[in-house]
């Protein structure tokens, strides 16, 4: 059993985590301080530093909990919905992910430049959690099997790099209504090609 004392660390460092989070996603234009996201989180500076030494190893903390969140939320979105909603969900999940990476965009540069942050891994992973859904929406029969993680994930980049959910949220919204009916099982026209049920 963990100890009060690890217990308020562990507690502290995921509320400095969030708390960082949100103020990455709302950054318009500079990065948003250290003192500032400790300050937001009712701590002391000190406290932030201890549990992140380094600007870069906050960074890596946020961005790895969004991945983690991205990642294990298709299982969780799997098992509270329909594989549609399911994907639909999820795919607001990415949208807030991109939103956070927009607050720290310089770090992540510099990092990835000085390969502390391997993007690689992070998109298998990413598309790994687009595939789970898209497989279990096949087997459904309410996603159609033209669908791929990657054409999902390029269409996701594509919205959010014309509509950025910070600022133009409702047309994100409607694009992204436009890629769920783009990879229905079912089109205008009837079940498409490879759909569950449909006839060649």
């Amino acid at each position: 059993m963990a100890s009060p004392v690890r217990s308020d660390a562990a507690r502290n460092r995921q509320a400095l985590i969030e708390i960082a989070t949100r103020l990455f996603a709302a950054a318009a234009g500079d990065e948003p301080s250290m003192r500032l996201i400790a300050r937001e989180a009712g701590v002391g500076i000190g406290t932030l530093y201890r549990h992140f030494p380094t600007r870069e190893a906050l960074v890596e903390a946020v961005y790895q909990d969004q991945v983690r969140r991205l990642t294990e939320g298709a299982d969780a979105l799997l098992a509270a919905h329909p594989p549609a909603r399911a994907m639909r969900h999820w795919m607001d999940l990415f949208s807030e992910w991109l939103a956070t990476k927009h607050g720290m965009v310089d770090t992540l540069r510099a990092m990835v430049g000085n390969q502390q942050l391997g993007h690689a891994h992070t998109r298998t992973e990413l598309l790994t959690a687009i595939d789970k859904i898209l497989a279990a929406g096949r087997a459904a029969g309410d996603i159609g099997a033209h669908a791929t993680a990657e054409d999902v994930a390029a269409a996701l980049i594509g919205i959010f790099t014309v509509a950025p959910i910070t600022s133009r949220a409702e047309q994100a919204a409607r694009l992204l209504d436009l890629v769920m009916l783009g990879i229905a099982a079912t089109g205008p026209d009837g079940p498409r090609p490879g759909a569950a049920g449909s006839v060649r």
